[in-house]
């Protein structure tokens, strides 16, 4: 048999170019030859973007669900602080639409619910569980619920929380009416960085204190009203008095009387 001319390559010693216009018939080897081809679907698949896993609602507590039912108020759009002993009065007020157990458990998750956290560290009353505010929230309650939060949000944000954290605490230590020791004795603890949080505050606070003093001894050296004394300095009149503590009196900014 004669072979064909096209399967045969003629012996040279310098390569032969392929004619002008021709492609060569030398057939070249696949690249990916004698490596095992992927199935279309595989193929598709290392193509797709990685999929995320679903995530899946949390489920709430039925007996929280109940609440809900029951007291809007407290459980509903919002949360408040509840009084001291409300287990003992739900249990009182609905001896049979609880069982202790499964009531302690969800109450539970509720106090420690970020929600929650975040209705105490506000500083709002407790209420009863007819929604009316019978007594105030004591303040190493505020102090932790306040600290809680704080780490719970700088653990989720890449933003720095502390100025946030600072001011908040600031606010806490001033509604307390405390002096500066009774509050750390009422709110200390051994956390390092919870205690400089707290110095920071506490810093801010004696700045603020000081600026006070100043304002104030400026404007009883100046022997001139609110209004005047804010008109000389370029202040808003309501901040000289809540710098000064004078409340707002009908003549529109005079001085009070000493």
């Amino acid at each position: 048999m004669t072979p064909n001319p096209a399967d045969t390559e003629t012996p040279s010693s310098t390569p032969q170019p392929a004619a002008p216009g021709k492609a060569s018939r030398r057939r070249r080897k696949p690249r990916n030859a004698g490596q095992p081809q992927a199935s279309p679907q595989a193929a598709q698949k290392a193509a797709d973007p990685p999929q995320r896993p679903q995530q899946h609602p949390r489920k709430t507590h039925p007996v929280l669900e109940r609440l809900f039912e029951l007291y809007p108020q407290l459980f509903g759009a919002r949360f408040l602080p509840l009084k001291l002993g409300v287990f003992e009065d739900l249990l009182a007020r609905h001896p049979d639409a609880f069982k202790p157990e499964d009531l302690k458990v969800a109450m539970g998750l509720h106090a420690r619910s970020t929600r929650y956290l975040e209705a105490v560290a506000s500083g709002k009353q407790r209420h009863d569980l007819d929604g009316k505010p019978v007594e105030p929230v004591a303040p190493g309650h505020v102090h932790h619920a306040i600290l809680e939060v704080f780490r719970r949000r700088q653990g989720r944000s890449s933003e720095d929380l502390r100025p946030q954290l600072r001011a908040q605490l600031v606010r806490a230590i001033e509604a307390s009416g405390l002096s500066r020791e009774d509050y750390v004795m009422a709110v200390g603890g051994r956390d390092e960085a919870a205690n400089a949080a707290l110095d920071e505050a506490f810093a801010e606070l004696g700045e603020r204190h000081a600026k006070r003093e100043a304002l104030r001894r400026a404007f009883e050296a100046s022997g001139r009203s609110v209004a005047e004394f804010a008109e000389m300095y370029g202040m808003d009149p309501a901040d000289v008095r809540r710098a000064l503590g004078h409340p707002r009196n009908k003549a529109g900014g005079g001085a009070p009387a000493n």
